[in-house]
């Protein structure tokens, strides 16, 4: 039997019933959950009694060999602030992580050969992780010697972010100059603050949580690589894309680019050409389904024409 539970949580306020719901008494519903873990015996109200502390979800696709990365990545978030979900891409599941302080309380998700954001579309539904304040969605080749999770959400919240991500270390496989850490000035404290680029790269974003319900459902079921989705995102920053999306310069990480999806050694170059391939055809596909959208929807104003 699997450790892994889920638990109802209550959030009645602010969710309607979903269709159907009117079979029941309104009261009895609740339409959302989390993945926090619940013990299989005691009294549940009053195991629940007291209330914790608001936590964010770090959801990271996983494989064996990247194990000790990923080590380091987890064990920089505290486990009382921090709900941790794993997405096995290898079929290497919990008993290989086993070893490892925190597996046993993060969430271990298995489908061998998917992608992020494949296990995000299925896993990470907006009702599911409706309790946490943000959404960490982030690939596992990061370094995170320069990066402090907590002293990074202060940085969100005081400049009102509402999708993030961290500056890229100078040193990183940069695919876009806008990411790139900006040096501070000179004679300026700390590291350096934030450059609300409007912007952000599907590597390493951070939703809160109305940001995440709105891009959540822009991801399309069947493009799994989500090429395109980064040029969209500004329309779920709940205002002024140029202020709402950015880039927090003074916690950055290093990303290594390191391949993760592939087969064989020999046949691993063929293999993510043919990713990048599809990657390339799935940006095409999203593009054209969002101007037909645009043009179906006599309802909808492009804010950003």
């Amino acid at each position: 039997m699997p450790r892994k539970l889920l638990r109802v949580a209550v959030h009645r306020e602010s969710e309607e019933p979903s269709p159907g719901g009117s079979a029941l008494p309104r009261g009895i519903v609740q339409a959302t959950s989390d993945l926090e873990m619940v013990p299989m015996v005691g009294d549940p109200e009053q195991q629940q009694g007291g209330g914790r502390p608001s936590k964010s979800l770090l959801a990271i696709p996983v494989g064996i060999k990247n194990k000790a990365a990923v080590d380091k990545l987890v064990s920089k978030f505290p486990a009382d602030r921090f709900t941790v979900m794993l997405f096995h891409y290898d079929g290497a599941g919990e008993e290989r992580w086993g070893d490892l302080e925190w597996s046993r309380r993060a969430v271990h998700v298995s489908a061998p050969g998917q992608t992020k954001w494949w296990f995000a579309k299925r896993f990470l539904h907006p009702d599911v992780v409706a309790a946490y304040d943000y959404v960490f969605l982030w690939d596992e080749d990061v370094g995170v010697d320069a990066f402090d999770p907590l002293v990074y959400l202060d940085a969100v919240r005081r400049e009102g972010l509402e999708i993030s991500q961290p500056a890229l270390d100078r040193r990183s496989e940069i695919h876009h100059g806008i990411t790139t850490r900006a040096l501070p000035r000179p004679g300026a404290e700390g590291g350096g603050g934030v450059h609300s680029a409007g912007w952000v790269e599907i590597m390493v974003p951070v939703f809160s949580r109305a940001a995440w319900r709105c891009s959540w459902g822009m991801v399309q079921n069947d493009l799994v690589h989500a090429w395109g989705l980064d040029y969209k995102l500004g329309y779920c920053a709940e205002g002024d894309r140029t202020l709402k999306v950015g880039v927090v310069d003074s916690e950055y990480v290093l990303h290594r680019g390191v391949p993760t999806l592939g087969g064989a050694e020999g046949k691993a170059a063929a293999f993510r050409a043919a990713v990048r391939r599809r990657s390339f055809t799935e940006m095409q596909i999203f593009n054209r389904r969002w101007k037909e959208a645009a043009a179906d929807d006599a309802s909808w104003t492009d804010p950003y024409p």
